[in-house]
């Protein structure tokens, strides 16, 4: 750290502002690092900023749908798995977040400062974060919709509704991206009545229809550190399934170190579920390049030296909003240094008294509604129905059961009394409104990094007026729905999940250590963060990346399998349309 002591009392006149990394990128601009708030009491609601919006976003993919799947069948004996994911993030947040009070600019636009230039890092970029192109949010949200729908849930006959629901559904939900001047302020709205309605029902269900043991079972098994599934000794061949003639068994989990102390080095893990495993650690919390809007919010909250760079607008009633092109910097002397030190602490007591336990009550919740109305063991084979599975259970508990009885149709009616028809559609609706409001998110996050790295990198888009950044966003928001579209149409929603789970670990991981190289290179040294904080982001990088290699590793030849029946579909298309124009040029002309 630099000696504050060897510091200047005043900014000069004269300060230039640096230009580490790539020279390709334009300079920073010069400023004056803003006094940080203080916090009371009786405002402490203007404390409330980019942590809210990504809070709400954390209650998403990973807490309702691979959350409840894992509890499920193992109950919370591998939750474990998302504190290191989630602590881990924490520290990934504070620090990007860093970067932008220095500069003003998101973390994004950070890593394309470094060496060996934009570039280089458009490519690895593009791969990384192709996981947040895959629609799999808008896909499972048709699910609990069609449900509502159909006052049951959807079975395979409904395909087509279904695939035709993750279309409309994928297009209405970027809607609200386009109003509201600010779209951060537009999201904030959203994400601010997505975090009181859910959190709200599933407190209530939890207070008041759920037993001590489970919220027991929940809660320790956040710190069961070393547990692992593993193949029951029912499993006669080793397969690590049960096949016909094996007596069924309890999914059972083992701690790592009592198996060593019993002399067992290398129990045999069960990999069955090894690719929800993966999904959940790489979405508990945000996941993946989710969490890197989290910079881009700071700036748009006007914290740090975001107050002097702007923000995005809308495309519809944000004309008088402007983003700059370039950053702006400030020179670090003994009151500027005073300044950022509370201006971190800011951010890091945002984290930590409101993301930190918003991401973990928002698995338990979801995980308590497994464990409290599945039987233990369940192992959906249609992993599609996470979604809505427990809707029938807290249906059932709070109302009785629904009779089933079959119409002279042969098709099955469903009788519900007033309070399970109630709470089974609360139930379906809070699983819609956390993956529905969770997509749009996800699109805004895909979104801002790739239009805020443009806006910055590109010389031709430099020459634009500030005040039609708002156009360049529209214009990506279009491109990004198409290709949605795309894949909703030809890829099936598991698969998209599995695969989006397995690209965000390697994202996450490998953003983590860019982070590293990131805050240690472009920040001034008294700026940069600690030894400490610095080895916590290249641990938690490689424990994301070796969740990765795992599930690349088992997962893989399971995908090449699934996406052969959509590959095979492109194909046969492409055939037709050669093989057309060469049986009509054989016909016999008359």
């Amino acid at each position: 750290m630099t000696d504050s002591n060897a510091l200047p009392s005043q900014p000069s006149a004269d300060f230039v502002p640096p230009h580490p990394g790539s020279q390709v990128m334009p300079q920073w601009d010069a400023g004056e690092l803003p006094e940080a708030p203080v916090f009371q009491l009786r405002n402490w609601t203007a404390f409330i900023g980019p942590s809210m919006v990504m809070a709400a976003a954390a209650i998403g993919g990973g807490e309702w749908l691979t959350g409840p799947l894992v509890t499920a069948k193992y109950g919370g004996a591998l939750l474990w798995l998302s504190t290191l994911s989630i602590l881990g993030q924490v520290v990934y947040n504070i620090e990007i977040s860093r970067y932008t009070l220095y500069t003003g600019e998101p973390i994004f636009t950070g890593k394309f400062r470094t060496l060996p230039g934009p570039m280089f890092w458009l490519g690895i970029y593009l791969i990384l974060d192709f996981g947040s192109f895959l629609p799999y949010l808008a896909s499972n949200a048709a699910i609990p919709a069609a449900a509502l729908y159909l006052g049951r849930l959807p079975s395979a006959s409904d395909s087509s509704l279904l695939a035709v629901l993750s279309c409309v559904l994928f297009i209405l939900l970027l809607l609200p991206l386009t109003i509201g001047g600010k779209v951060y302020n537009s999201l904030k709205a959203i994400m601010t009545f997505k975090l009181i309605v859910v959190m709200g029902f599933l407190i209530f269900l939890a207070v008041f229809y759920s037993r001590l043991d489970t919220w027991t079972e929940i809660g320790s098994g956040f710190f069961k550190f070393g547990n692992f599934p593993v193949i029951a000794d029912e499993d006669l061949n080793g397969n690590g399934k049960q096949d016909e003639g094996e007596s069924p068994h309890k999914p059972k989990v083992e701690n790592i170190s009592s198996s060593w102390a019993q002399g067992r080095l290398f129990p045999r893990l069960d990999l069955s579920m090894i690719g929800i495993l993966v999904s959940m650690i790489a979405i508990s919390g945000n996941g993946g390049l989710t969490n890197t809007p989290i910079s881009n919010f700071t700036r748009e909250q006007g914290w740090g030296m975001g107050r002097h760079v702007g923000a995005i607008p809308s495309i519809v009633g944000g004309h008088a909003i402007e983003l700059s092109h370039v950053g702006m910097v400030f020179q670090v002397t003994k009151e500027s240094l005073e300044r950022w030190k509370r201006w971190v602490w800011h951010i890091e007591r945002e984290q930590i008294w409101l993301w930190l336990p918003a991401c973990f009550l928002g698995l338990a919740l979801p995980s308590m509604l497994s464990v409290q109305f599945l039987p233990r063991g369940t192992d959906l084979k249609d992993k599609n129905q996470a979604a809505a599975m427990t809707a029938d259970g807290v249906g059932e508990a709070v109302g009785g059961k629904a009779e089933i009885t079959q119409g002279t149709d042969g098709k099955q009616q469903i009788r519900r009394s007033f309070l399970n028809h109630s709470f089974w559609s609360l139930t379906l609706f809070c699983g819609f409104l956390v993956l529905a409001t969770s997509m749009a998110s996800t699109a805004d996050g895909v979104l801002r990094r790739w239009v805020d790295v443009c806006w910055t990198a590109l010389p031709f888009l430099r020459s634009w007026d500030t005040k039609h950044i708002g156009k360049l966003y529209f214009g990506v928001l279009c491109i990004y729905a198409g290709l949605g579209l795309v894949m909703l149409s030809f890829v099936k929603a598991d698969v998209l999940l599995i695969f989006s789970g397995m690209i965000y670990n390697y994202a996450l991981g490998f953003s983590s250590l860019h982070v590293a190289v990131i805050n240690t290179v472009l920040l001034p040294p008294a700026l940069r963060p600690s030894i400490a904080r610095r080895m916590l982001l290249v641990l938690g990088g490689v424990f994301f990346l070796t969740a990765a290699v795992v599930s690349s590793y088992v997962e893989i030849p399971k995908l090449r399998a699934a996406l052969k029946p959509a590959v095979a579909k492109v194909e046969d298309k492409a055939k037709d349309a050669t093989v057309k124009p060469a049986e009509d040029k054989q016909a016999p002309k008359n």
